[in-house]
């Protein structure tokens, strides 16, 4: 298994070797820190969709690590929620009675990502943690143009979310899983109106700080302990 990247990564440089068990355990630990930001979550009353911090976890893990070990990472996470480790964000119902929820009591969800509206958003983070740490492998985590690295993931992680919800909303394939009428529940006058109240419109300012703080938390790291 060849996880060696074009250049050094940050992790490389503060974590060094590359012993395959030394890969696999970042790969795992990425993945970790994943879930616990997706333990932190606000639950929105019109959407199943909460806002929570795993975009930020997601830009720094491909960021951090690389293409090929932030795509695995990504993808061991959403493998792990599909067998039904609590790894995924809070569902609604976990979130009952609460407006927002900070990593504990641990709430995550284990769900097929097929039976979750935010199904879509998952897959988005392994081509976004693949694509961020490609251009990181590039030397863009050392610059400004970060910034245009990761607004590239945030795109790469909304464009199958918001495909995966809008199927949903207008095929209403998951009411019987989810239990009640989804389409129903979203205000919109159609199905993409309701398709970005749901899934865009609510976190758009929140990605957009989650960005520059991901976009300062690389170069910012690299100027601390990259020269050392």
């Amino acid at each position: 298994m060849q996880f060696a990247p074009t250049a050094p990564t940050l992790i490389d440089t503060l974590v060094p070797g590359r012993s395959l068990a030394r890969n696999i355990a970042l790969v795992v630990g990425f993945s970790v820190l994943v879930a616990v930001f997706a333990q932190i979550a606000v639950k929105l009353p019109f959407t199943t969709v909460p806002i929570t911090g795993q975009t930020l976890a997601v830009l720094l893990t491909g960021g951090a690590l690389g293409a090929n070990r932030g795509a695995a990472s990504l993808g061991l996470y959403a493998i792990a929620g599909t067998i039904g480790i609590p790894a995924f964000a809070p569902s609604n119902a976990a979130l009952q009675g609460e407006l927002v929820h900070f990593i504990f009591p641990w709430e995550g969800s284990g769900t097929p990502i097929w039976n979750i509206t935010s199904g879509g958003y998952i897959i988005g983070f392994i081509a976004a943690a693949y694509v961020v740490g490609r251009l990181a492998e590039r030397g863009w985590d050392r610059k400004w143009n970060i910034s245009v690295a990761m607004l590239i993931g945030n795109l790469l992680i909304y464009i199958p979310g918001l495909l995966w919800l809008g199927f949903a909303i207008g095929n209403g394939f998951l009411d019987s899983t989810l239990g009640f009428e989804l389409g129903a529940v979203i205000p919109g006058s159609n199905t993409l109106d309701k398709t970005l109240v749901a899934g865009f419109y609510p976190f758009v300012v929140g990605d957009l700080i989650k960005l520059y703080i991901a976009a300062i938390a690389l170069p910012g790291a690299w100027a601390l302990f990259g020269r050392k």
